[in-house]
């Protein structure tokens, strides 16, 4: 499976980050380690939310529409 995910820091609630991974579990471990020099400043982390896909160009698709302006937009108004 290949997963979009959504993550917001603990100790600095405004910050956010979505990103794509095949294994979930160690992607949160390499967050909250600060092993991830774009979110390494902000941590600990939580995850707020995920979507599971069995295609991997639709997960980087979607990967790719969150991180642009209508894509923050919508997670802001939805999630």
């Amino acid at each position: 499976m290949y997963y979009v995910y959504q993550i917001q820091s603990i100790s600095h609630p405004d910050q956010k980050y979505t990103g794509y991974t095949t294994d979930l579990k160690i992607r949160m471990k390499v967050h909250n380690e600060g092993r991830c020099p774009h979110t390494s400043k902000f941590i600990p982390w939580n995850l707020v939310n995920y979507f599971a896909f069995s295609d991997e160009s639709k997960a980087k698709k979607f990967e790719l529409y969150l991180k642009s302006g209508s894509g923050r937009a919508f997670s802001a108004k939805h999630f």
